[in-house]
């Protein structure tokens, strides 16, 4: 079912409601859709009610003039959850979504969220000043505020579209079909240049090292052996929760940044692991994924 709502600074978002029982909530990144989640819908709405919204700008949800801001987009998850009385739910937040599940908690706590999953998102994207060389690698830290504002030009310029196709092309295992990326890119080039720009220097910015903290539940972090995410601060953010586990998905498993659509069946087996199904978990582990033990 795909419903819709009006934010209380006007926007509107569409998402999609599927099934029933206990809730899963799925968090896209920038500039993707929900339609990233196709097989996670599909998987787990046969046994519980799963939410994945459209941020504002971006997939079905219309274009907006403002709050393109991490934060907002957090106000933006309070609401639903509030719009659709949800008590408890397990959150899964990709990319950038992980960034707003990370902003929802600095604002609102931890008392509606039963269990989070962390796909493929460093602590902070952008070099952070007075950062060490180790602070930064552990961060995952991409590039410097320079770069960002460099990147930022681009992708609100006349070549919008090829600098996000190069981005995609990045993010992606080299072996991917055909039509599959072109699905990603077309769903990529869907929000407004300026905007998107925008949402993206918001998002480099914001440093989430102090956040992780205030994560009083059950955790599973999901890394991609081919990622550009450096394994190691998948390992740093695993390390700063009490209990977290840790997934590393190789090549051939969809392990870089697009894990859930390029290999849904690896990525769907530890993720119904985690929620409680060990047979999955175990043929996940079967398909070539690593559980990466603390040290």
């Amino acid at each position: 079912m795909h419903k819709s709502m009006l934010t209380s600074d006007g926007a509107t978002i569409r998402y999609v409601d599927e099934g029933a029982g206990e809730v899963l909530i799925l968090l896209h990144g920038w500039a993707q859709s929900a339609a990233m989640f196709r097989h996670q819908i599909a998987e787990f709405a046969g046994t519980r009610r799963v939410i994945a919204p459209d941020f504002r700008g971006h997939g079905t949800s219309p274009d907006c003039a403002h709050g393109h801001r991490i934060y907002r987009f957090a106000a933006d998850l309070a609401e639903l959850i509030e719009r659709e009385d949800i008590r408890r739910a397990t959150v899964l937040g990709w990319s950038m979504g992980a960034s707003v599940l990370w902003a929802y908690v600095d604002l609102f706590g931890t008392g509606r969220i039963d269990r989070c999953v962390f796909v493929d998102e460093p602590a902070s994207v952008m070099r952070q000043a007075g950062m060490t060389d180790d602070e930064a690698a552990d961060a995952g830290a991409l590039f410097d505020a320079a770069t960002m504002i460099g990147i930022a030009s681009q992708l609100a310029g006349p070549d919008s579209a090829a600098a996000r196709e190069a981005f995609l092309d990045g993010m992606i295992t080299p072996g991917i079909p055909s039509e599959l990326r072109r699905f990603l890119l077309d769903e990529n080039l869907r929000p407004e240049a300026r905007t998107i720009a925008a949402l993206f220097a918001d998002h480099c910015s914001i440093d989430w090292r102090d956040v992780f903290a205030r994560f009083d539940m059950p955790v599973l972090v999901i890394g991609g052996r081919v990622s550009h995410v450096d394994i190691r601060s998948q390992i740093w953010i695993r390390d700063r929760l009490p209990e977290a586990e840790l997934v590393i998905l190789d090549e051939a498993d969809g392990g870089a940044h697009f894990p859930f659509i390029e290999a849904p069946e690896v990525f769907n087996a530890v993720l119904a692991g985690f929620l409680g199904t060990p047979a999955a978990a175990a043929g996940a582990a079967s398909a070539g994924t690593t559980v990466v033990d603390r040290p």
